[in-house]
């Protein structure tokens, strides 16, 4: 009975649902994942990112309103900041998220003008969140579906 349990705690341990330290990295998706110096070539494999919920502004309110909930976008920085230089690239656009997911699309009035754009609601993770904030200060965004 005794191996049995050392069985089960290894293998508990391995997956990582044993009761270890989950208030560390691992427990938030960050590190390698792996269990000791012995671990698998599975368990090393880095764990995604997790997502957090970012609301951005796209340029254009009528492609905002083609999105849906589930439905994945690309999201462009286009034109020119508000230093008049351009946003970045040769054309004057650059690639802020690549797939992200589009986890609302808020349909109640907007505040400001319908030049402003409209508001959705993307899940992403934390530093690609931070880069649309950013961006979303000084330039236009703009959407493509995937």
């Amino acid at each position: 009975m005794a191996a049995g349990l050392a069985v089960t705690a290894a293998a508990l341990a391995a997956t990582g649902l044993g009761g270890g330290d989950m208030g560390g990295e691992a427990a938030h998706g960050v590190g390698t994942g792996a269990v000791g110096t012995a671990g698998t070539a599975t368990e090393r494999v880095r764990r995604p990112a997790p997502l957090v919920s970012a609301p951005v502004r796209i340029a254009d309110a009528g492609a905002v309103r083609l999105l849906r909930p589930g439905d994945r976008v690309d999201v462009i920085a286009a034109g020119r900041d508000g230093d008049g230089a351009e946003a970045g690239g040769r054309d004057g656009a650059r690639v802020l998220a690549k797939g992200a997911l589009v986890a609302d699309v808020p349909q109640g009035p907007a505040e400001g003008l319908a030049e402003d754009g409209a508001l959705v609601v993307l899940s992403v993770p934390r530093g690609t969140a931070a880069s649309l904030a950013g961006a979303g200060i000084s330039t236009r965004l703009a959407v493509i579906l995937c």
